[in-house]
């Protein structure tokens, strides 16, 4: 019960690693708050399993790209549970073309979700986190923030965008011992990835050193270690999540 008497808010985690997260948190004693933009009927389904076994959980509706959205959860949620301990940035979408075919709609909507989101839920949960002299920010980027990816151009810049926020953050709140990490996540299967033709999946597991794609639940044990007491002296750095795909 690592994350015992904390509470967490995670964006995105309506299905896939952001789901994962949840559920992991909750069987380490976190009380969890999770958001969804628009899956109503499954974001309940979730809240009803989570607490299921007595654990304390409630989804929150809301556009993690609008500052007011993030304004409203984190209100909501002080109101709901008393507190905010974690946060996981987890939200992101992909729309991915060649930089010559890409619209600036597609920049500024994978820019929005996945980068100023960040900004967003952070600024928002601050004053909170400022009063209590505590707390541990998660950033969920990616190896293509890192190293780039053909056909990504935004994805890339965004979760790039990321690791630079996460740098600065921590340097700016590590004095009122307020943490900021982030994990980047190489190759993981999801319900996504299994409807991709299997001798494409499996290319890309052969040229992973570890010979597989990772699971979601390989990126919820990182974020359980950046979310805990564990990780106390661990702040402004990348975790790679991605099976030996980056060894730099």
């Amino acid at each position: 019960m690592l994350l015992k008497g904390k509470i967490a808010i995670i964006t995105g985690a309506s299905r896939g690693i952001g789901e994962s997260i949840a559920r992991s948190f909750i069987a380490q004693g976190a009380t969890v708050a999770f958001t969804y933009r628009s899956s109503e009927e499954k974001a309940k389904e979730l809240e009803k399993s989570l607490t299921a076994g007595g654990g304390q959980a409630r989804g929150f509706k809301s556009d993690a790209s609008k500052m007011e959205d993030a304004e409203n959860l984190v209100k909501e949620v002080l109101e709901t549970f008393g507190g905010i301990d974690i946060v996981v940035n987890n939200a992101g979408i992909t729309d991915d073309t060649l930089l010559m075919r890409m619209s600036e709609d597609q920049w500024d909507s994978v820019m929005n979700v996945n980068l100023k989101s960040c900004f967003n839920l952070t600024k928002s949960v601050l004053r909170t986190m400022l009063k209590a002299r505590s707390g541990s920010i998660i950033n969920i980027s990616s190896v293509v923030g890192v190293q780039g990816n053909a056909g990504q151009a935004n994805y890339a810049a965004s979760k790039a965008g990321i690791l630079g926020f996460t740098k600065s953050v921590a340097l700016e709140l590590g004095s009122r011992s307020i943490r900021c990490n982030a994990i980047a996540p190489g190759f993981i299967e999801t319900e996504m990835t299994a409807k991709l033709d299997e001798a494409t999946v499996q290319g890309w597991r052969d040229a992973i050193p570890l010979k597989r794609g990772g699971s979601p639940e390989d990126v919820a044990n990182a974020c359980i270690f950046l979310a805990s007491d564990m990780s106390s002296y661990v702040t402004g750095q990348t975790l790679n999540v991605c099976g030996g795909m980056i060894t730099a």
